[in-house]
């Protein structure tokens, strides 16, 4: 069954700057004032969308905290167990090229991948695994990358010669009677001299964006009746139509704040087009949002078919094991978008064998006499606890819902977020603290609070200034941050 859109569907409710024949009732047509019968008005704007505005994710899943600076600095602790990725360079020597996760930072000097700063040692032993063996064996040389090793058996292990195709696990260590660590140079092996292993983190930042907006009417139209009764989500209501409209851009800058948190990208000093048309040339310009800081960080899955994500246990237990592989997380939220919704919603009901005839499908006790549930708001897989909401977000047709439409290869289908705090260093305060994974950081000090500001300016009211209009102006500076991204899953 197919469904089409009528000619004349209202399907694109944005705000315009003109006056146009539909802003306004025309009574001076033949059906209107000219006609000897007077109208029925409908004095009450029908509010034929619903709630029109998606702020609320954050509210959820965040929360919110006052900064000062220019930036924020956080840094996140590394693995505890030595796993790398490496090649055999022959029957007896190993070359370490990064990090289990295959990835070289380089954030304020500490890199984690390969070279000096790996943390395998002389006398550790080691199992090496790749597609064609599982050995143990002991350590008995460093030389920068490569290691040396004597396997515990008889056999060796195979040269592959085959970049990142080995990988090894450090699981102890094994000393003779009397014998000294490989530290010093002189003592016992003099080509290990790296020492005692130290704690490995890694640091993120971020900065606040400034966002601003305005709504402005003449003084004339402020005095001015209308003929509809106007309503709003910010509870703004009467018959003076400027009202609704300032509700309607503070409702719609509030979205704003969150959708920036969301979509918000980095620039590339030097070499972004908005370079030079954002504050001074050469400055960090833009914010990492939440779907940047998925994408770059954390986990991405598009689903076994490609075009809805997680919509069979098999998808879902590929995502159990990945988040096994990271902070083994237990209660975790996803925000999906309809299709994907529904899609869970059949996957669950598909494991109940009285689901397929209709009769116990959501809630196991319907009856015949209440209306009957098909959907499910969480479930529990393994050890893993998750609870599903809808993301108006990513279905309104005005907001995310639109571009999903547009190319639905690129589609985000949804984001599974973990619930609970994070432990992480802050460097402005320099001490530990316990956050939600993700929070907003807005700036404000004993002077300004830049979380949300609104003044008004003109003549009209309060008289700021000779202009004959009034002006309200909205303004936040604010970033959001995004710890722990690797147990975050962005469903594409």
């Amino acid at each position: 069954m197919a469904i089409s859109n009528g000619p004349l569907l209202n399907s694109t409710p944005a705000a315009i700057q003109q006056a146009l024949s539909t802003n306004y009732l025309d009574l001076n047509t033949s059906t209107g004032w000219g006609q000897q019968y007077v109208p029925d008005l409908m004095e009450q704007e029908a509010e034929v969308f619903g709630p029109r505005t998606i702020s609320g994710f954050l509210a959820q899943v965040g929360a919110e905290e006052a900064m000062s600076a220019d930036q924020v600095i956080w840094s996140e602790q590394g693995r505890l167990h030595l796993s790398y990725v490496c090649k055999t360079a022959s029957t007896t020597t190993i070359l370490i090229q990064g990090d289990i996760d295959e990835n070289n930072y380089n954030a304020l000097g500490i890199e984690t991948g390969a070279g000096a700063t790996h943390g395998v040692r002389v006398n550790d032993t080691i199992i090496i695994s790749d597609v064609n063996q599982v050995v143990k064996a002991l350590v008995t040389s460093i030389v920068a990358d490569t290691i040396t090793i004597a396997p515990y058996g008889a056999t060796t292990i195979t040269n592959t010669n085959v970049d990142k195709g080995t990988t090894i696990l450090v699981y102890g260590s094994e000393y003779g009677k009397g014998q000294n660590y490989f530290t010093e140079a002189g003592v016992g092996n003099a080509t290990d001299s790296r020492g005692a292993n130290q704690p490995s983190f890694l640091t993120y930042s971020n900065k606040p964006i400034i966002l601003k907006d305005y709504y402005e009417v003449s003084g004339s139209d402020a005095a001015r009746i209308g003929w509809v009764e106007v309503t709003s989500e910010m509870g703004a209501s009467g018959y003076l139509w400027y009202l609704k409209a300032e509700a309607d851009t503070r409702a719609r800058f509030n979205d704003y704040l969150e959708m920036a948190m969301l979509e918000g990208v980095k620039g590339v000093p030097g070499s972004s087009i908005a370079d030079n048309t954002i504050g001074t040339a050469g400055d960090n310009f833009g914010m990492e949002g939440l779907f940047a800081a998925i994408t770059s960080r954390g986990n991405l899955t598009s689903g076994v078919t490609g075009v809805n994500a997680a919509t069979d246990l098999a998808e879902f237990d590929a995502i159990l094991a990945e988040f096994d592989k990271q902070g083994a997380i237990e209660e975790n939220m996803m925000f999906v978008n309809r299709a994907t919704s529904l899609a869970m919603d059949d996957m669950l009901a598909s494991m109940n064998s009285y689901g397929a005839g209709g009769t116990s499908y959501g809630v196991f006790d319907n009856s015949a006499d209440m209306a009957l549930n098909l959907g499910f708001s969480g479930f529990r897989r393994g050890s893993y606890d998750f609870y599903k909401s809808d993301f108006r977000y990513l279905n309104d047709l005005a907001t995310r819902g639109s571009i999903n439409a547009a190319n639905a290869a690129e589609a985000i289908r949804g984001v599974i977020v973990p619930a609970g705090t994070s432990s992480v260093y802050d460097q402005m305060l320099g001490k530990n603290l316990k956050r939600p994974f993700l929070h907003v950081r807005y700036r404000a000090s004993q002077t300004d609070n830049r979380k949300m500001k609104t003044w008004v300016t003109g003549s009209v009211g309060a008289a700021t200034s000779a202009l004959d209009a009034m002006q309200i102006h909205m303004l936040s500076e604010r970033c959001l941050v995004t710890q722990g991204a690797n147990n975050f899953m962005l469903m594409n």
